[in-house]
């Protein structure tokens, strides 16, 4: 069976997202890798690939997805059903629980962190001005998100319960470039939400995927920005 390509830029927090779920699954692939600023996610073969112009896609045989949550969930339903609370030892309240982290960080946590990395990250490297206002904003937002992580983290190990999931592996990729910035310390007042942080980052397949994640994006390095 041939491999799974991906396309799409290593530095993109959504493309980590994906990269993150096909080392945890131990899947085959292969990265096919694209450049933002040559536009090659605008070009009319990709395009037939997303629509949308976005990254990443994964092709598995004559399937063809994008959206990084979307993508990973295909990913763990095929390799290891038990990332999602499925299979041998799952049950449908722990894959529901699954489904709502997993929600949560979509709609919440990553609507919080987003901006700030654009602010303190992207702009400065796009000749853009950083909005103060947007950041501080951005920032209390995300205190009140993380207070709600440090609750559920202080009842349980990770967000669905006691085994690790896509739910907690989804947060790695905007926490790696929020972490970057100096903001990173607004962690440290959640203890539990720390620990967990830290035990994500000690997992050898987020280990070799942030290897491709330079803090500025890649900006300083090389032309393949997301």
């Amino acid at each position: 069976m041939a491999p799974m390509k991906v396309y799409g830029w290593v530095v993109s927090p959504w493309m980590a997202r994906v990269l993150v779920a096909l080392e945890e699954a131990g899947a085959e692939y292969e990265v096919v890798p694209m450049s933002r600023s040559g536009g090659d996610h605008r070009r009319p073969e990709h395009l037939a690939r997303n629509p949308f112009g976005e990254i990443p896609v994964l092709e598995d045989g004559d399937l063809t997805l994008y959206q990084s949550r979307a993508i990973a969930r295909y990913i763990f339903r095929k390799y290891k059903p038990e990332l999602l609370g499925l299979g041998e030892g799952g049950s449908l309240e722990e894959s529901a629980m699954v489904d709502m982290w997993l929600d949560v960080e979509a709609h919440q946590h990553e609507a919080a962190v987003r901006p700030i990395l654009w602010h303190c990250i992207i702009n400065k490297f796009e000749g853009r001005d950083r909005d103060q206002g947007v950041v501080d904003e951005s920032v209390r937002k995300l205190e009140k998100v993380l207070g709600v992580y440090e609750a559920r983290l202080s009842g349980s190990r990770y967000l669905a319960g006691d085994r690790i999931s896509l739910a907690d592996l989804s947060h790695f990729s905007n926490m790696r470039y929020f972490m970057a910035t100096e903001y990173a310390g607004v962690v440290d007042a959640y203890p539990h939400v720390k620990a967990w942080w830290e035990a994500l980052l000690a997992r050898p397949t987020v280990q070799k995927v942030m290897a491709g994640m330079p803090p500025d994006f890649g900006f300083g390095s090389s032309g393949n920005i997301p």
